[in-house]
């Protein structure tokens, strides 16, 4: 029986974060949002965000090595693998893809890494 997608406040993932030393978060935007907006800094808790497009800019492309590059930063199907993105949307196809390829402990980060638009944009 498949487990129910699990999803965490942006406190809640650094939270799991800082307590689970094996847990990974991937980062599933695209290389320009990277080289534009940044990566989250993960430093003060001995870690480093892993970077695996879920689609390519500017067409939007799916990227098709996506398991293969997540099977080659992840250590173990049981390992905990969170999911972010800009809004939250495609972090939630990447955890999907990543559970129906046999990840048994998956988590979308939700509000994505800017979070809603606020009265400033």
């Amino acid at each position: 029986m498949s487990q129910p997608a699990a999803q965490l406040t942006p406190q809640e993932a650094w939270d799991h974060l800082a307590s689970d030393p094996e847990a990974i978060l991937v980062d599933v935007r695209t290389r320009a949002e990277w080289t534009f907006v940044g990566l989250p800094d993960l430093t003060s808790l001995g870690k480093r965000v892993v970077p695996i497009e879920w689609t390519s800019f500017p067409d939007g492309a799916p990227n098709p090595a996506f398991l293969d590059e997540l099977r080659a930063v992840v250590p173990t199907e049981e390992t905990t693998v969170l999911f972010l993105c800009r809004s939250g949307a495609r972090s939630v196809a990447a955890q999907t893809a990543a559970g129906a390829a046999g990840y048994s402990r998956t988590v979308n980060v939700l509000e994505g890494f800017e979070g809603d638009v606020d009265a400033h944009g």
